[in-house]
């Protein structure tokens, strides 16, 4: 490994050095409380060294995401042989996966302590899907982006199932890797074909061959075909939608934000490797097939979203839709403007989605998961300001001014308009239309219907951690006065990077 990889893939490195040496370190701190001769321990309820884990893998993100920004502005390179990319687009969508790693570690803690899951091994797990997200950001060969996509989805796929005392989050975890391994063989089986008809593995390499008339392009298509079916289960847009609603609502709160958040960025990366860096040539065929997957998850997740009382599902059908503008914004191609805009509408629904899974989790106590509509109700007049940011984040993901959501699809539909794709721009509309409603229900049932006093609870979690959820509403709220500079790094990262490749 020459000096050039190296630093090319440091903050990888340490990452994964990192997350195994906590774990094995976790062993050897003493435990908090002296076990009581002859009482049996439960190991799944031993919290052994899990605030030294905690503490320690907090910084490491910290660490992670300045030293992701620092690189935003470098030039964009290949190392590792081929196999690793740098580049404006992959340390901006790496920064934001820490992020939103990090603030779902702050909100999920006193969540976890109450339901005995705070433990190395949940940290460890979702430090080592963060590792597979950021492989997965900066694959430049078929081999990486699958091994990336791999790492990610395995931890994911334990951490669904940790409440082994739980039947909803056995059998969310089962279902979740099933199917998950039936997308995976797709991708799996569409890049062999794309191996079989070019003979390389290489992004770059494949681009050229697929640019050449002379290639069968028949075989192409076939495999262009699975490629995108595993794309659009990764990112959960109809058809292959039916693992995320009940797989949001069977595991831990927690865990639903480590689904939901950090993973639909390495999605979006994954969808703009393979879809605009190498398929660009097929863009016939692979445009329809995006079309198609973006209007029936518009109109299928917000329709669906109307009739659910619990709210994981409901927010599980809204991520469905919100999906489909992430696949609008990349139909326009050959323009910038409409990959960052794109871009942007991905990184600020996470920055949504971070806030709304939080709540929740504020909301909850020990004994008592806040998943239904019903506990929300009279929220106002128990907590006024925790039912503002709940406002905040609603009108964010109905994209009701002046939230960022707003901005965001603003942003998409100025796109659709200006490639000529007014008739999706118009179906957009309406369907955001239809899903303002069961937002705006949320809204009343907090404003409006008169509390239960079942519900009556005081919010948990940590005065960092309730303030971190402050934090991130008026974000929500300051990012959809003044979007121009995120739009415009998110606009400039697209630009170099699209010149760099």
């Amino acid at each position: 490994m020459q000096a050039f990889d190296l630093y090319a893939v440091l903050p990888e490195l340490v990452l994964l050095v990192a997350a195994c040496l906590l774990l094995v370190a976790s062993v050897y701190v003493p435990e908090r409380q002296p076990v009581t001769p002859g009482a049996e321990q439960d190991i799944f309820h031993t919290p052994r060294g899990v605030g030294f884990v905690y503490f320690f893998s907090i910084i490491l993100l910290v660490y992670l995401i300045f030293a992701y920004v620092g690189r935003i502005g470098d030039v964009s390179v290949v190392a590792m042989n081929g196999l690793f990319q740098s580049d404006p687009i992959s340390n901006l969508l790496k920064a934001c996966s820490c992020g939103a790693v990090l603030v779902s570690l702050v909100y999920s803690k006193q969540y976890l302590t109450d339901r005995a899951l705070f433990r190395p091994d949940f940290i460890v797990l979702a430090l080592l899907a963060l590792l597979g997200q950021c492989v997965l950001i900066s694959g430049a060969n078929l081999l990486t982006l699958y091994l990336g996509l791999e790492l990610m989805a395995l931890p994911t796929y334990a951490l669904v199932a940790m409440r082994h005392n739980s039947e909803k989050s056995v059998e969310a975890g089962i279902k979740y890797f099933i199917l998950g391994a039936l997308a995976s063989g797709f991708l799996l089986y569409g890049m062999s074909m794309l191996y079989g008809v070019t003979g390389s593995l290489d992004l770059i390499e494949i681009f050229r061959t697929v640019a050449d008339p002379r290639v069968n392009h028949l075989v192409m298509a076939f495999g262009l075909v699975f490629i995108v079916s595993g794309l659009a289960f990764k990112l959960g847009v109809v058809p292959f939608h039916m693992w995320v609603p009940d797989v949001y609502q069977g595991a831990p709160t927690a865990v639903t934000l480590m689904i939901a958040a950090a993973p639909k960025i390495a999605a979006f990366a994954l969808l703009f490797r393979l879809l605009v860096n190498t398929l660009l040539p097929l863009l016939g065929d692979w445009q329809p097939m995006l079309v198609l997957l973006a209007v029936l998850s518009l109109v299928v997740g917000n329709v669906t979203a109307i009739a659910q009382t619990n709210m994981k599902r409901m927010l599980a059908y809204s991520a469905i839709a919100q999906m489909g503008f992430v696949l609008l914004g990349m139909l326009s191609v050959f323009d910038d403007h409409a990959f960052s805009a794109s871009m942007f509408y991905a990184i600020t629904y996470v920055l949504t989605t971070l806030g709304s899974f939080g709540l929740l989790m504020m909301l909850s106590r020990k004994g008592h998961d806040c998943e239904t509509i019903d506990d929300l109700k009279g929220l106002n007049k128990r907590h006024p300001w925790f039912a503002f940011i709940g406002l905040v984040m609603m009108f964010s993901l109905a994209g009701i001014p002046p939230t960022v959501g707003f901005a965001a699809k603003l942003g998409v539909l100025e796109a659709l308009v200006d490639g000529g794709h007014t008739f999706l721009a118009i179906i957009a509309v309406i369907a955001s239309l239809i899903g303002a409603f069961y937002y705006l229900r949320v809204v009343k049932v907090m404003y409006f219907d008169e509390p239960k006093e079942e519900h009556a609870s005081e919010i948990t979690g940590s005065g960092f951690a309730r303030g971190l959820l402050s934090l991130n509403a008026v974000f929500v709220l300051a990012l959809g006065i003044f979007p121009a500079g995120l739009m415009a790094v998110c606009l400039d990262a697209m630009r170099r990077t699209l010149l760099g490749s």
